[in-house]
């Protein structure tokens, strides 16, 4: 019986990794200390996640003053 040859494989996380890293700009933000928690718990308030309410905080003010 013949083997198969192994073919290349990518774990999980370094998929991930490369098809982030193709699909998305990253952005360090740094805000003083205990007001990420602010917005994070106001983020969740409203059922959201903290990347999602900033992102959408972003938009409001470009499209607002626009």
């Amino acid at each position: 019986m013949q083997e198969k040859p192994k073919r290349k494989t990518f774990t999980s996380n370094e998929v991930k990794r490369r098809y982030n890293e193709k699909t998305y700009d990253r952005l360090q933000l740094v805000v003083p200390k205990g007001k990420k928690n602010v917005i994070k718990e106001f983020a969740l308030s409203r059922s959201k996640s903290l990347n999602s309410f900033v992102n959408e905080a972003i938009d409001e003010k470009i499209e607002r003053e626009s």
